[in-house]
């Protein structure tokens, strides 16, 4: 039987907040636009939603160039010239050229679709306003083949951004919006269990307790994230690092082991050597 609500899935643990966006959006037929820290599922989240909704998954995934139009559909003018001088004979047809967007393989879809718009923030401001049409009436015009496209069935929308630059207020107005904010280590500790069942207990207990130290470092660039904690757990499984190894008592020790997997530059790996170090002095003093 088809789910009509969404309650997460075994292998993404979703807050009954988060659920409860997710199921708000669909009710209002109004895309979900969902922010959070990277690593934090936001993409994953439109996976899930369809797996676990029983539907189709179509994503688009921003760049820095993409334009609104690549998601309705683009014109291959460069094929087209190509094929007249070499003498081809579909070259009369110029629906030959005409490829089909993201928006457009969602339209097409025969039962209600999943359609992930991810990193939405990363294209020009200009982007989300000139997809307001199309997200309001569900259709588009093909200028060169004279042609109304119209959505089936209205897709599930799920927008994410990272933050990088500020959304048009009119695109806002449009969406419902969800912040997913950074799992507790209750949430964290379900999140580990859906990836690492078997895990000893007291090596989820100290890799959790490194995890969160490292975050609270102040004036980190870039915290670890939940992505990293799952690499680095595996990593410590791979290379059977036992759970004392872990623990913060060490005086000798400055960085936690395979700490690569979590800190991901220079100056955050020295920054955190030094709170590690005075604090070592501190507690000696």
């Amino acid at each position: 039987m088809t789910q009509t609500r969404f309650a997460g899935s075994e292998r993404y643990v979703a807050t009954p907040e988060l659920a409860l966006a997710v199921n708000a959006a669909v009710t209002l037929a109004r895309p979900l636009l969902i922010k959070g820290e990277p690593g934090t599922g936001k993409t994953q989240l439109a996976e899930e939603v369809a797996a676990a909704l029983g539907r189709p998954l179509h994503e688009w995934h921003i760049k820095s160039t993409s334009k609104a139009q690549q998601g309705l559909y683009e014109y291959d003018a460069v094929s087209r010239l190509r094929d007249s001088q070499l003498g081809e004979g579909r070259v009369h047809d110029i629906a030959n050229y005409i490829v089909k967007g993201k928006l457009w393989e969602a339209f097409e879809s025969d039962t209600q679709p999943v359609l992930l718009i991810d990193e939405i923030d990363k294209a020009d401001i200009e982007f989300p306003n000139d997809l307001l049409r199309e997200l309001d009436r569900m259709e588009f015009y093909v200028y060169e083949t004279r042609q109304l496209v119209r959505a089936k069935h209205r897709p599930i929308i799920l927008i994410t951004s990272n933050n990088e630059k500020e959304l048009p207020d009119a695109f806002l107005r449009r969406c419902f919006f969800h912040y997913i904010r950074f799992p507790d280590e209750a949430t964290m500790r379900s999140i580990v269990d859906v990836h690492f069942p078997g895990l000893k207990r007291e090596l989820l207990a100290e890799a959790l307790a490194a995890f969160f130290r490292l975050r609270e470092v102040p004036g980190l660039k870039k915290k670890p994230s939940t992505s990293e904690l799952l690499d680095w757990i595996k990593l410590l499984l791979a290379e059977d690092i036992p759970a004392e190894a872990l623990r913060s008592d060490d005086a000798k020790k400055t960085l936690p082991p395979l700490y690569g997997a979590l800190l991901k530059n220079e100056q955050d790996m020295h920054l955190v050597e030094q709170v590690m170090f005075l604090s070592r002095r501190s507690r000696q003093g």
